[in-house]
């Protein structure tokens, strides 16, 4: 099957590669299935979607998602994914790429039924009505800043209790501006003015939390796509420390990451006790969060926008040391980065909360499942909707997976279609309160803890406990 490239201009002004001869002799040639999984390196890449097939290996390095979401559906019906994190418009951008048609393969009924609850919300217009929940959590995040900023710099003596409160509610400032980040990456809280949706970004982001938005987003996408799968996901990756699954013991591969997660003596006493350590490692994961935003920069990857992401990290590492050494002693200096660290955890183990005691596989999301193992590997938080603003959106959890680009303010009103719609094809829609969920989540990690004791570093497991425990 022949067909030649010539370049058209993107957006961010880049070439883009289009195929000019797509159809042959005037029709679609058929593709079975097994011929489109063989397509799925960097250099041919192939998915399929509403039953079309589509060589997009010219569009890997361009994706605006990142390369990882693609490599991790190619060879497969994205279809699903495909709806979920695009827009209608997007899909006249596939057209250059078609290369045949997909021998029949109907989809589930879930995914069926899923497509059709996607459309009419769709057609209801909820992706295209951010609110004001934006605009009121900038206003949030912006007066916990301020006021941090003010005990710091309005009471410059020794004062240990109102310093160490400074830090903390510059760890909630820091909260509220990771879901900002979350949501700005997910939708455009301002749909007419793109720009200013960019510019918020780098600042809850980069200049306000130390945190580079293009490594958050790199990270994110592939969670998204390949949700709870050990070796794709990069969230369930946090060897040596901690391990939901005895199937990490085998020391596999990290597909995000390009590397062996090693399960050596190091990973077997830290994992051995990680059901002690995980809330005090989550009061300083944010550590871990500056070093990957710091790494990713630095590398040779395609980073959008790179200087301004490093300008904004630097902005950081500037007023937050500054603002530290305003503080009059060594030990409100010492409360003040510990309350911040320590309160803005409480979002670092949020995130567990949603994952950790799901079910979890090996391999590359499955597009014919996609579905089925979003609604799988996720956990809602039940909570009033007075605590909203709390969770940011990630006690709807499930919703959120297979509607990523609703606003967070349509979450709540669609949660009951979504249960239903699981309920009707027996599919799990796990919710706990917050207090059970850190129970599930500890009992998980204790149960993981207590098998890396019995099993030495490398390949030896116990099969029977990893057979009989369904999240791992």
């Amino acid at each position: 099957m022949a067909h030649s490239l010539s370049a058209t201009a993107t957006d961010s002004g880049k070439a883009m590669p289009t195929l000019t001869k797509p159809i042959l002799n005037g029709s679609l040639p058929i593709i079975s299935p097994s011929e489109l999984a063989l397509h799925t390196k960097e250099s041919s890449l192939w998915l399929s979607i509403h039953g079309l097939v589509y060589d997009v290996t010219p569009w890997l390095p361009l994706h605006p998602g990142g390369r990882l979401p693609l490599l991790s559906l190619a060879g497969r019906d994205a279809t699903d994914p495909f709806l979920a994190y695009h827009p209608a418009s997007a899909h006249s951008a596939l057209d250059p790429f078609l290369v045949g048609r997909l021998s029949p393969s109907p989809p589930s009924p879930a995914s069926l039924a899923y497509r059709n609850l996607l459309a009419r919300f769709s057609a209801q217009g909820l992706f295209d009505r951010p609110g004001l929940l934006f605009p009121l959590s900038l206003l949030l995040t912006l007066s916990l800043l301020a006021a941090s900023l003010a005990l710091v710099l309005l009471f410059p003596r020794p004062h240990f209790l109102l310093h160490l409160l400074a830090g903390a509610f510059m760890g909630a400032a820091w909260i509220q501006s990771g879901w900002l980040g979350h949501d700005s990456g997910h939708y455009r809280p301002f749909p007419s003015l793109p720009r200013l949706n960019r510019i918020l970004q780098l600042l809850s982001g980069n200049c306000l939390a130390g945190i580079s938005i293009a490594w958050w987003k790199r990270n994110h996408n592939a969670h998204h796509i390949a949700c709870n799968s050990l070796n794709h996901d990069p969230d369930l990756q946090h060897m040596p420390f901690f391990a939901v699954s005895s199937r990490l013991f085998s020391s596999i591969n990290s597909y995000f990451y390009d590397r062996t997660m090693q399960f050596d003596s190091l990973s077997k006493f830290l994992i051995s006790h990680q059901h002690l350590t995980f809330y005090p490692v989550m009061g300083f994961a944010r550590i871990n969060l500056f070093a990957q935003s710091i790494i990713l920069l630095l590398t040779k990857n395609d980073i959008p926008d790179r200087a301004m992401e490093i300008l904004g990290v630097l902005f950081f590492w500037l007023w937050y040391p500054l603002l530290v050494s305003c503080l009059p002693n060594w030990p409100d200096r010492i409360a003040f980065v510990v309350a911040s660290f320590n309160v803005t955890g409480i979002q670092h183990v949020q995130f567990c909360l949603n994952h950790f005691s799901s079910q979890v596989y090996l391999g590359a999301p499955g597009g014919n499942d996609w579905f089925e193992k979003q609604t799988m590997g996720t956990l809602n938080i039940s909570c009033s909707p007075s605590m909203d603003w709390f969770h940011g959106g990630l006690q709807f959890q499930v919703e959120h997976h297979l509607f990523p680009r609703l606003p967070r303010c349509h979450l709540r009103k669609v949660s009951p279609f979504v249960k239903e719609l699981c309920k009707k094809h027996n599919l799990p829609y796990d919710i706990a309160s917050f207090w059970e969920a850190n129970v599930r989540t500890v009992n998980v990690l204790r149960a993981a803890a207590l098998e890396a004791r019995k099993v030495g570093p490398g390949n030896r497991r116990n099969l029977v406990w990893e057979a009989v425990n369904t999240h791992g």
